[in-house]
């Protein structure tokens, strides 16, 4: 069944089917450096049983594709038990540089993998289909379609922890570009900072990130914190080394997503990570100094995103459900 329209003239990726059949499933993963987040998701979107799997990135590239594997048919043998249907279709969110077009996984440095052709063996081994998506990507899909961005047709998903990085949606469709969309944090904000490991000096990542508050602080200050929580607390307890550090990772996001929200026309900012834990202590002067910035571009709403961690797995889960054709049900 075509998809509904969007009012731009493309389908709706939000949409669901007017009809399905109720016992349809498909399975979702999300990976990162450390763990797997896997879920299985009905067809009302409804996440039936949720898991988590160890990745072996010391075992190396290819053992983490057998892994990745082996977490979606233990997911896929959950179904019967729910009164579900073998699943459809699997979605699979991975971090790095990401061919979805291709599903490939271009690079990624935490996993060390190169062009791994991720959706070819994994289609094979499952005899399913399967779709392919940037980590980040798929957690600003999942919070454009299910979370803090619903109903919006252009939003800007911004993820603040050990890096940074966005998804874009434009005329409700995530922006790609080959897999390179999206790179926020390395945006050079302060031309002779500090050098990043990309090789540019003064990237975003290394001003305003999670990990790059913490670090600045330190530094400046000579008393460790365990991560930017703790800086965010002596914020509020008046400690004025921290107030700096906190006011230029404001000040530098604010630079760019002014010129984001200027270029994309974006309706709704969606901040999440581990620095949008610190709320209103981000968000209220983010909203406000990015409002003061912009004169006749769309003045967007700033919100924290309502997913948290499982947004990227849910993402993977709408990534499957495209793939699916979704027929009526006689």
């Amino acid at each position: 069944m075509t998809e509904p329209a969007h009012p731009s003239g493309r389908p709706d990726p939000a949409a669901q089917p007017d009809a399905f059949d109720p016992r349809s499933c498909v399975l979702a993963l999300d990976v990162g450096g450390t763990s797997m987040k896997g879920a299985l998701v009905d067809a009302e979107r409804r996440v039936r049983t949720r898991r988590s799997f160890p990745t072996p990135v010391a075992a190396g590239p290819q053992a983490v594709i057998d892994q990745i594997g082996t977490a979606f048919e233990t997911l896929a043998a959950d179904a019967p038990g729910l009164g579900l249907d073998a699943p459809a279709a699997a979605g699979l969110a991975v971090p790095g540089i990401v061919d979805e077009a291709r599903g490939v996984a271009v690079t990624a440095a935490n996993i060390g993998w190169h062009d791994a052709p991720l959706v070819s063996v994994l289609t094979e081994r499952l005899g399913i289909p399967v779709a392919l998506g940037h980590d980040v990507r798929a957690g600003g899909l999942a919070e454009n379609v299910l979370g803090a961005g619903a109903g919006a047709s252009d939003s800007l998903f911004i993820a603040l922890g050990t890096g940074i990085a966005a998804s874009l949606i434009v005329d409700g469709r995530p922006l790609v570009a080959g897999g390179y969309a999206g790179e926020v944090g390395h945006v050079i904000v302060e031309p002779d900072g500090e050098p990043c490991p990309c090789g540019a000096r003064g990237c975003l990542e290394r001003v305003a990130s999670a990990a790059a508050v913490a670090r600045r602080y330190s530094e400046r200050s000579g008393r460790t914190v365990s991560g930017a929580a703790d800086v965010a607390a002596l914020v509020q307890a008046g400690d004025e080394v921290a107030r700096a550090v906190w006011d230029e990772a404001v000040a530098a996001l604010v630079t760019v997503l002014h010129t984001a929200v200027t270029l994309l026309g974006s309706e709704v900012v969606i901040v999440g990570g581990g620095l949008a834990e610190a709320e209103d202590l981000l968000l209220a002067p983010l909203a406000e100094q990015l409002d003061k910035r912009l004169t006749f571009q769309r003045h967007p709403r700033v919100v924290r995103a309502t997913l948290g961690d499982q947004a990227g797995c849910l993402g993977a889960a709408l990534l499957a459900e495209r793939l699916i054709d979704r027929a009526p049900v006689h």
